[in-house]
């Protein structure tokens, strides 16, 4: 009989431990984070400089745990794309944060008072770099007639607070990124600002890099990260309907510019302290307050909550699940209110722990796993090339892709990479005799050649 019993509870250990891993497998929030599993290091421009600085610090995610209800994410909060410069004049650099991440796994939607979001982490992208909201901290003080706030010290009145997207654009360098205190972190879509129909910032002339992923228009877009309230975020594009259902659209903001020229009231009508008027030094837009909320009709499924998300199927999540969206206007630039908020959907439960108080599994990257499961598009440009190639892919692998430019006769000539959380990678083309030439990569799903000019002036 003890034989028997002993033989039932290893058979019960054993079950769990068989549902657990296999949990383990197919869980979205445990199985896409980008790790670093070949020791790639950050890299950061120097203002004056277009060759960028190799750090000494891993990029991407350096450790996924997990149990039935949480996932551990310990990063450094560095990603494998160029940072900087920051032409604002910010000191900072990008630099390791040493960070655990806890996040639900079982997210659950607030049912009471809406929580604001903060300032500070709200978020983490699949890459292990940090999500702020629109906020930088400044405000106006109507006392002073002037910003306070963040950067610029002192107090504002919270009354009509900065848009970080506008009012700290010069500051953002070509992956729409920078650091507050070295912790790097992204306000709005991930994607470099030369990939976006309307080009609003040079940053990428001098300093090139590219960003966590690439708009596609045809398709849906990749799993970006997830929120501190557990549920994930996505690109700016994704299907029409909740059912999955209608094509691949871009969603869409329901937050509209006011048609204010004085700022006295709110968008509900109530009375504050006044802000600035509508100028060319200050204009719409330039506080998150200038926006309203209009409530999509039935006819607008692609049109966004409050909270800047909705209910809907994707291809990690086929049942359905709330996601937010990071969204772009038509010329792929950002959207106000960016990614979340100013309201999370959910309760938020996340936080940075110091350490791990519950028995946890190591979760190891499967070789094969890429951010999207459609095959990637792969784009060189310009081509014909004189000075530098470029070769672009459209989803942001968790493997490095390998990417050779090759001769006719064949030979190899140059060899680059594309890392794990990154979508390019250059060739210096100046010393090469003009001519035809291959440019073939090597990704999970398989090999691709394209035929490349190469011209001289």
């Amino acid at each position: 009989m003890l034989r028997q019993d002993n033989e039932k509870l290893l058979f019960i250990a054993f079950a769990a431990l068989f549902i657990s891993e296999s949990t383990a497998q197919t869980d979205p929030g445990i199985i896409n984070w980008i790790q670093n599993t070949t020791n790639i290091k950050g890299r950061h421009y120097v203002k004056g400089n277009s060759t960028p600085v190799n750090d000494a610090v891993l990029a991407n995610v350096q450790k996924v745990q997990y149990s039935t209800d949480w996932v551990y994410v310990s990063t450094n909060g560095i990603p494998s794309y160029i940072t900087g410069p920051f032409m604002d004049g910010n000191p900072s650099l990008a630099s390791s944060q040493n960070a655990i991440f806890k996040i639900s796994l079982k997210p659950v939607k607030n049912t009471g008072t809406p929580t604001n979001t903060t300032g500070g982490n709200i978020g983490i992208f699949m890459n292990g770099v940090a999500l702020f909201d629109y906020r930088d901290g400044v405000s106006w003080s109507n006392a002073l007639q002037a910003l306070k706030g963040g950067p610029l010290m002192g107090m504002g009145d919270n009354a009509w607070n900065r848009d970080a997207v506008v009012g700290e654009r010069l500051g953002f360098d070509c992956a729409k990124g920078h650091p507050a205190m070295g912790n790097y972190h992204h306000h709005q879509n991930p994607s470099a600002f030369n990939l976006d129909r309307k080009v609003i910032s040079t940053v990428c002339d001098l300093y090139a890099a590219d960003g966590l992923y690439i708009l596609d228009s045809t398709k849906h877009s990749p799993l970006l990260g997830y929120t501190y309230d557990g549920f994930p975020i996505y690109g700016a594009y994704g299907y029409k309907n909740a059912d999955g259902t209608g094509g691949i659209t871009r969603m869409k903001s329901s937050y509209v510019l006011r048609n204010i020229t004085d700022r006295t009231v709110y968008a509900n009508g109530s009375d504050v302290i006044d802000g600035p008027a509508v100028s060319t030094t200050y204009p719409l837009g330039y506080f998150r307050e200038d926006y309203g909320y209009i409530v999509p009709t039935s006819s607008q499924p692609d049109y966004l909550d409050e909270h800047n998300g909705r209910f809907c199927v994707t291809p990690e999540y086929p049942n359905g699940i709330y996601c937010y969206f990071a969204t772009v206007d038509a010329n792929w630039n950002s959207a106000y209110p960016y990614i979340v908020g100013p309201t999370f959907y959910g309760v938020r439960t996340a936080a940075k722990v110091t350490s791990i108080t519950e028995t946890v599994s190591t979760y190891t990257p499967s070789t094969s796993l890429v951010m999207g499961k459609e095959m990637p598009k792969i784009s060189i440009m310009p081509n014909p090339a004189s000075e530098v190639l470029a070769v672009q892919i459209s989803n942001g692998q968790q493997q490095a892709v390998k990417v050779e430019l090759i001769d006719l006769q064949g030979r190899i000539i140059a060899v680059q990479s594309i890392f794990p959380g990154s979508t390019m990678a250059h060739f210096d083309v100046r010393k090469l005799y003009a001519g035809d030439y291959l440019v073939r990569d090597f990704t999970p799903q398989g090999s691709f050649v394209e035929r490349v000019v190469i011209l001289k002036d």
